[in-house]
């Protein structure tokens, strides 16, 4: 167990805090919870770096690491579906489903003896992703939880009579833009998040897509690799 292996078990450990700080209403918690999810993001840079400029790169290490990121990415977002309306189901249930699209694949090219293919416009996904969470996090602490909540009623309401998300995002946006707002701040948590769930999720998606096209061989058979026959 060295120190970078060390920061991402702790980066996996702080993901049920982070998750129990932000569901409190307390904006101290919730404070509690953003700087633990920076602390955690920070980790991830840091690990890497140790690991290669001390050359303690492990194969825990390889496994755990990219976990520990998704841990704490998919914590954030499946957290977000009960503190506000504007992140909604099918965007987690493309984001979550991605992840686990990605990881079929892995298995695939280990049962092949193959490594899967990875892009840099993955990393670009996963910066996106870490950039969301910061600026959605940061606009629970910029509301009072009262107002909060008074948003997710906006949208509960309009749901109930038919209207989309996206019309009362718009509409909160225009009203934004137009000057007729009740306080800076609330006019940005009405329509801001979600609007970054939307484009992140749109951007999973395409990263998904460019997984799928770049490993496309791992899906045809055969499955396994071919056991060579012992030498008598």
């Amino acid at each position: 167990m060295n120190l970078p292996n060390f920061l991402t078990v702790l980066r996996v450990l702080s993901v049920p805090f982070f998750i129990y700080f932000l569901l409190q209403p307390s904006f101290t918690l919730r404070l509690t919870a953003f700087v633990l999810f920076a602390l955690a993001s920070l980790t991830d840079l840091v690990d890497g770096y140790l690991a290669r400029k001390w050359n303690q790169q492990t194969e825990f290490g390889k496994f755990l690491d990219p976990l520990a990121d998704k841990f704490l990415v998919l914590g954030a977002f499946i957290t977000f579906l009960f503190l506000t309306e504007q992140a909604q189901l099918w965007m987690v249930f493309c984001i979550v489903g991605r992840d686990m699209m990605i990881t079929a694949l892995r298995y695939l090219g280990i049962k092949k003896g193959r490594s899967l293919r990875t892009s840099r416009f993955g990393k670009w996904k996963t910066a996106f992703q870490m950039f969301s969470i910061v600026v959605i996090l940061t606009s629970f602490l910029m509301v009072s939880y009262a107002d909060t909540s008074a948003i997710n009623r906006l949208y509960e309401e309009a749901r109930k009579q038919g209207i989309g998300s996206w019309d009362v995002a718009a509409a909160n946006y225009s009203e934004y833009m137009a000057g007729n707002h009740p306080g800076f701040f609330y006019s940005i948590a009405s329509f801001m998040p979600y609007y970054l769930m939307l484009v992140t999720t749109i951007v999973t998606i395409l990263s998904g897509l460019r997984y799928l096209v770049t490993n496309y061989k791992l899906l045809l058979p055969p499955y396994t690799i071919k056991k060579q026959p012992a030498e008598g």
